[in-house]
């Protein structure tokens, strides 16, 4: 320190000890410009002189008796410059020149010039400040002098979230006095007059000292009073002002105001301390909270979804097959409301369930925490997998369920044709058995014998016609075995019976005819036209039981070209009546010939024809049937026409509809996956659009739920095919839930973004140009950098970025794209530079650099982010420099959550120093960030 004690004996001190006001470097020059009006207006108002006067001096004396000195009139004890050399030393803590021995004017303009060159050096801008008008005494150079000196060393440093120091300096009076009633700190002159602000302060900080509610806010003389004395009692805060100067002005000095404060501000400079490391904790502890909370809702919704996925994956598997269309039917509408109404909603969990996973690793990621590890089972590659295995289970189910119902419609037509079939076969057979049995040839008559063998012959011929129909039967019954038709056993049965009696009524037949030939040589020839009648008789009749049955026979259709050919077919055999008729009326003429013959000859028929069992009244009524049948089966044709013509309507507005919503969802997700790489203006700007692009998707569901209204139609008509259109309703609904995800997914994508910026400090030009870096080497637009040529890029030593790099045509990105595109965002590298910055963008080695991983990497490189030594170092602020802190700390400086957060967290402390309920901080901090374990 200089020797003031040699050049003036009239001052005596002891050493320095310091400075509550820190020197070092800094301008001010033009906040000081601002802050400082005083030498535009040379004559100060009489009232702010006086406050300035006795706050100015206060001021000093509080700092020049740690020198052993002090100031009476502060225009007239600086003026040889010596005690305001030793304010500046006692307040910078830094030593000035030697001031110069002697008492003249020279000495003394010279010793205070050295003062003023020193606060120059400070960064001060010194307006219109010389040092003959501090020698002269010049008053409102004085304390323009004085009040610069307490703007460097006692408010410069004073800053609140990187505002100004008179701006920090009341942010940090309003956020400290904001819990008071009666106190709007607004400046530094009005708002103090009444002086509750200036208690507010004290209470804040020590509430033993002040009884605040017993304060009035219209005895402002008695609370300013009250406030002063405590502060130089308890706070050693020198009374800088009087009660009544503040209170008998209007509008306070703000210059005296803002000194008075700002040494409250120091004062309490240690709490303050204290408050930002609570803070800093508390925000940490926050996140911890938070991410626990999000760790827990994604254990729940993955429990959810995936046990609900291991009870539908059984129901989709089970392909056992019902015995009846409507049991199946049931099973396809059980289906399609598993389709419309239990998955859509599963998907979207299963959406959200990735993107709250992505949100959170991003979280976890920019806090410097550890990466989530859900429970076991309960990845999201888990997930996917119980997801890949329910889909892979759906697939062709609807199918499935779609044949087995076609399966069991056929089997169902087919079984009634059999039952049709073999009733008329088993009544055609009725009685044939005793027939072929009787042995009425033993007493019969030459000619009687002769009639027998002829309409034995006959009936071989029917029994011929009727070969065909029982092999038909045996056909129906094979088919129905192989369709696995549940009734399988009753219809084999029944046809095997059938087979057995055709093979009895062959034997019976065969053993029949040789009895007859036996006696044949006694017979006679039996009239020719009784046998010719039964000859033409029966083929006819068995075309008309074939035509009935024809005509009464069951069909199914799928399509309108298929009815046509039925109807086709069905006028051909119209066509055939005529004929029909005459051949009938050909028979029928026959039997009247022989009728007339008998009568014209007096011969007694015995009332039938002994050769055939097919009498004229036989063949009307058929033929009266048949043509009972034709408009009957005309009006069945028709009606299934018309229902054809139904479905094909059917499935034009269906196909029209489809060929509609399909290239439109494959448009969108082609325009999706434009923006997802073109994404211009703000990430806000980017989450607006592609939010309200995602609405004007969901906007356009009614489309969807029209087309499935259009496919539960065909469905319930049992419509197939669909030649109109390529889309299928279950493609139409994978393209849905594709483009719903994929939406979902580009928003999340911005929002980690945005979420990255907030929290790293990038700007949005950073983000644009690292954007638009990352586009120009997505060659394939795929959104990842994969490096082909990586593996070969590292053996090559000493590669040159500059010289050797090829852009590749592979559509992905290699090392040496990525190379080239850190170095366009400002990175020189060299091989082992890069080869760190690999491990950081891809530590899985799969290939592929992200532009999450990229954002991330230029994030942690540019920007700084709390760390474990922060916490500890906020916590041992807290616990008063101690290597441990006790529960009742934690209580009293920390929110009640967050004390008893850590509380039951933190292990006890195990050092040499340890107190009862001392707890370990420094463990605890670690274990935040994923260092070490709880």
């Amino acid at each position: 320190m200089v020797d003031y004690h040699a050049a003036n004996q009239s001052y005596q001190y002891g050493p320095s000890s310091g400075s509550n006001g820190a020197g070092g470097g800094g301008t001010m020059g033009d906040y000081m410009a601002q802050e400082d009006d005083w030498d535009r207006d040379l004559l100060l108002d009489p009232a702010w002189e006086k406050q300035q006067r006795k706050t100015f001096t206060a001021w000093c004396n509080s700092h020049l008796r740690k020198a052993g000195t002090q100031i009476e009139n502060i225009d007239e004890d600086f003026r040889d410059g010596l005690k305001l050399m030793l304010l500046l030393e006692v307040i910078s803590g830094e030593r000035l020149p030697k001031p110069e021995r002697g008492k003249m004017r020279v000495h003394k303009i010279n010793n205070v010039n050295k003062a003023l060159d020193f606060i120059a050096s400070k960064g001060v801008k010194l307006v219109s400040i010389g040092a003959e008008e501090i020698v002269d005494g010049n008053a409102k150079m004085t304390l323009g002098m004085i009040w610069t000196i307490i703007l460097r060393f006692a408010i410069q440093d004073i800053s609140v979230e990187e505002t100004s120091a008179k701006e920090g300096l009341l942010l940090w009076c309003q956020r400290k006095t904001a819990p008071y009633k009666n106190v709007n700190v607004q400046n530094f002159h009005i708002s103090w007059k009444d002086g509750l602000a200036f208690n507010a302060l004290i209470h804040r900080h020590r509430p033993e000292l002040i009884e605040y509610d017993k304060l009035r806010k219209d005895d402002p003389v008695t609370n300013l009073n009250n406030a002063f004395e405590v502060a130089e009692k308890y706070l050693d805060i020198p009374k800088m002002l009087d009660a009544e100067d503040i209170v008998n002005t209007a509008r306070p000095d703000e210059k005296a105001i803002m000194t008075y404060v700002s040494s409250f501000y120091h004062a309490f400079s240690g709490a303050q301390k204290a408050e930002t490391a609570a803070n800093r904790i508390c925000k940490v502890l926050a996140v911890n909270q938070e991410n626990e909370h999000l760790m827990e809702d994604y254990e729940r919704l993955a429990s959810d979804l995936l046990e609900w996925i291991r009870r539908t994956i059984p129901w989709l598997e089970d392909r056992v097959p019902q015995k009846t269309i409507q049991e199946m039917q049931q099973k396809l509408e059980d289906f399609r409301d598993y389709r419309r109404v239990h998955k859509p909603p599963k998907v979207q969990e299963k959406c959200q369930l990735e993107i709250n996973f992505n949100t959170l690793q991003t979280k976890l990621r920019l806090s410097n925490r550890p990466a989530f590890m859900p429970s076991e089972g309960k990845m999201v590659s888990d997930i996917n997998n119980g997801w890949q295995h329910l889909e892979q289970a759906e697939k062709g189910y609807e199918e499935w369920l779609l044949n087995e119902i076609r399966r069991l419609e056929r089997l169902d037509h087919l079984a009634e044709k059999f039952r049709q079939k073999a009733s008329i076969h088993e009544a055609w057979t009725d009685g044939k058995e005793a027939m072929l049995k009787h042995r009425d040839y033993e007493t019969a008559t030459l000619s009687d014998i002769k009639a027998l063998i002829r309409k034995h012959e006959a009936f071989e011929s029917d029994l011929a016609a009727h070969q065909d129909r029982v092999e038909q039967i045996a056909a129906i019954a094979q088919e129905l075995n192989e369709l696995d038709y549940y009734d399988s056993h009753n219809v084999n049965t029944r046809c095997q019976k059938i087979c057995d009696q055709w093979d009895a009524l062959g034997s019976l037949t065969h053993s029949r005819r040789e009895a007859l030939e036996k006696t044949e040589k006694q017979l006679e020839t039996i009239d020719q036209l009784h046998l010719e009648y039964a000859k033409r008789a029966a083929p006819f009749n068995n075309w008309m039981e074939s035509a009935m049955e024809d005509l009464q026979d069951m069909f199914i259709v799928h399509t309108i070209e298929e009815i046509e050919g039925l109807i086709s077919a069905h006028d051909q055999f119209k066509s055939t009546l005529p004929d029909a008729d005459r051949e009938r009326e050909a028979i029928l003429a026959i039997h009247k010939e022989a009728q007339r013959i008998a009568e014209s000859n007096h011969i007694k028929l015995s009332g039938s024809n002994p050769y055939t069992t097919v009498t004229p009244q036989i063949i009307n009524s058929k033929w009266e049937k048949v043509q009972q049948l034709v408009p009957k089966r005309d009006h069945a044709l028709l009606e299934e026409q018309s229902k054809q013509q139904s479905n094909e309507h059917l499935r034009r507005q269906f196909a029209s509809q489809a060929n509609i919503v399909g290239p439109w969802i494959q448009t969108k997700m082609e325009e999706i996956g434009r923006i997802s790489i073109e994404m211009n203006g703000t990430l806000e700007d980017q989450l607006s659009h592609l939010k309200q692009y995602e609405r004007s998707i969901v906007d356009y569901k009614p489309n969807l739920d029209l087309l499935e209204q259009q496919h539960q139609l065909i469905q319930e008509a049992l419509i197939f095919d669909n030649k109109h259109t390529n889309y299928t309703m279950e493609h139409i609904r994978v393209g849905w839930e594709q483009l719903l995800t994929t939406i979902a997914r580009t928003i999340n994508e911005v929002e980690n973004q945005i979420l990255t910026r907030d929290a790293k400090g990038i700007s949005q030009e950073q983000m644009q140009e690292f954007r638009a870096s990352f586009n120009h080497f997505d060659k394939d637009h795929g959104g990842a950098l994969g490096p082909e040529e990586f593996k070969a890029c590292l053996i090559s030593l000493g590669y040159d970025v500059e010289n050797d790099r090829q852009q590749k045509q592979t559509g992905s990105m290699d090392s040496d794209d990525f190379r080239a595109l850190l170095i366009s965002t400002g990175y020189s590298l060299g091989d082992a530079e890069f080869n760190r910055i690999m491990s950081v963008v891809d530590p899985n080695h799969s290939g592929l650099v992200t532009f999450q991983a990229f954002i991330d990497f230029m994030s942690r490189e540019t920007t700084d982010t709390d760390t474990a030594d922060q916490v500890i170092a906020s916590f041992k602020v807290l616990a008063g420099d101690k290597n441990f802190i006790t529960a009742e700390e934690l209580r009293r400086e920390l929110p009640p959550d967050q004390a008893e957060y850590c509380i039951a967290r933190m292990a006890p402390y195990q050092g040499p120093d340890a107190v009862p309920g001392a707890l370990d901080y420094k463990s605890f901090s670690t274990a935040l960030y994923g260092e070490s374990d709880l």
